[in-house]
């Protein structure tokens, strides 16, 4: 097998639990395949009904969309971006709990999927999570405002999205990107301590519970991703045309 064709996901499944782990060897980049992979996993925890834990390999979650493919073509571009988010809809919809093992930095994309999780675990250190988009010159995606609208404190919210605010793992802690933070040594078994106990849940009243609490929330998020098919769309047109 060669570089190209290994897996970047990774996933087990062990006692009702669905480890399902991002590893490129470099920056868990959100590509085409990434984002295929990811669905197959997930795809096997739901056929089995199992808690899932999304985690990262070694000091990074996730650094964000892989922004090679934005010279590759509009459709490349399209596809990667409506389907970083179509994931993140996925998550946050998902049946049964999702926990993100945050084991490092979450950049852009990688901060949305942190908080598409149900229960998210970061490490202790100095670790960055950011969404950037200002800062690296991107107009905020309307789908990325929403997901950052339903779990960011108001203030905290404001500075994200307008101001690329860098977060380390106890600012990050306080503003809403995270639940808990851990030594990275354990982060693994808290994991796997958190999933034991959302899997003796009523999986069933906790997905019922999850569609009306978020109800309202993943309504404002489709209607969010179909703006900014439009908006990606006209933006594809006018790079085509050579127009700002």
């Amino acid at each position: 097998m060669t570089p190209e064709q290994s897996p970047l996901v990774h996933c087990t499944i062990d006692s009702n639990i669905a480890t399902i782990t991002m590893d490129d060897g470099q920056n868990n980049l959100i590509s085409p395949t990434m984002l295929d992979q990811l669905n197959r996993a997930l795809d096997q925890a739901e056929a089995v009904n199992a808690v899932v834990v999304l985690t990262g390999r070694e000091e990074i979650f996730s650094a964000g969309f892989d922004l090679k493919i934005l010279k590759t073509g509009v459709v490349n571009t399209f596809a990667m971006l409506m389907g970083g988010f179509r994931l993140s809809h996925r998550l946050l919809s998902f049946p049964t709990p999702v926990i993100i093992a945050c084991n490092g930095h979450a950049i852009a994309m990688g901060s949305f999927l942190l908080l598409s999780g149900d229960y998210r675990i970061g490490v202790q250190g100095k670790s960055k999570i950011t969404a950037n988009e200002v800062e690296i010159g991107l107009t905020m995606p309307y789908s990325a405002i929403e997901i950052c609208r339903q779990r960011l404190k108001p203030a905290n919210f404001d500075r994200t999205v307008l101001l690329s605010e860098h977060y380390h793992p106890e600012s990050a802690l306080a503003a809403g990107f995270l639940d808990q933070i851990v030594p990275a040594s354990e982060l693994k078994s808290e994991a796997k301590r958190w999933a034991t106990h959302f899997a003796s849940l009523d999986l069933s009243a906790h997905r019922q519970s999850k569609q009306r609490m978020r109800r309202s929330m993943l309504k404002a998020l489709r209607r969010a991703m179909r703006a900014d098919q439009i908006d990606f769309v006209i933006r594809g047109i006018k790079r085509m045309l050579g127009s700002k």
